[in-house]
């Protein structure tokens, strides 16, 4: 199944648990920007929310987010506003286990009322940064921001939001070098990306 979603990747994070850029940190000799993105490769938009020239990524569109240092729900703000489809795919960098398969299983869960789809993670938590958001949440987005909100879970209201079982798999977090260190005998399905670098 061809996309139908734009892609947005938010890069702009500062990494501070890691100690060092968690986007360029390499996960079988790919760093785990280039693994994310792989899994959204087939989008016909694709957006990197991250400072200008500091990431280089093929077919990729930089765009700076227009909030600096206020979290992933203004980059999902800068996402939302740049996105030229109905639904948006937008996920952190630090999810190298995300595959083709688990957007597409996330879009075929999409319903007439759905403003957010978003995977559960072991525990049965909803995971806000690796979801589907439809673009007429930017408004919603926006407000929150403007009301001082941070928190990128509440940017669907719980009500519009569909949680998606079954793909936990795809969701290890990398936060610090020793959870990188977890995953390299790990058997996460990866893919590679011809970038510019």
């Amino acid at each position: 199944m061809t996309p139908d979603f734009t892609a947005a990747i938010t890069a702009g994070g500062r990494s501070s648990r890691f100690g060092s850029d968690k986007a360029l940190a390499l996960l079988r000799g790919q760093p785990l920007l280039h693994h994310v993105a792989a899994s959204l490769q087939g989008c016909p938009e694709r957006l990197l929310i991250a400072p200008v020239e500091k990431y280089v990524l093929d077919g990729w569109q930089v765009i700076s987010d227009t909030r600096p240092g206020e979290g992933p729900l203004a980059g999902l703000e800068a996402a939302l506003s740049h996105s030229s489809t109905e639904w948006l795919a937008f996920t952190g960098v630090d999810l190298p286990g995300l595959t083709p398969d688990f957007w597409a299983t996330l879009a075929q869960a999409r319903t007439p009322g759905a403003l957010a789809l978003l995977p559960l993670d072991r525990e049965g938590r909803p995971q806000a940064l690796a979801g589907l958001y439809r673009r007429e949440l930017l408004a919603r987005v926006t407000d929150l921001l403007e009301g001082g909100e941070r928190r990128l879970k509440v940017a669907a209201p719980p009500e519009s939001s569909v949680l998606v079982g079954g793909l936990s798999h795809h969701l290890r977090n990398v936060n610090t070098p020793d959870d990188l260190a977890a995953l390299v005998g790990g058997s996460l399905e990866t893919g590679s990306l011809n970038t510019g670098q």
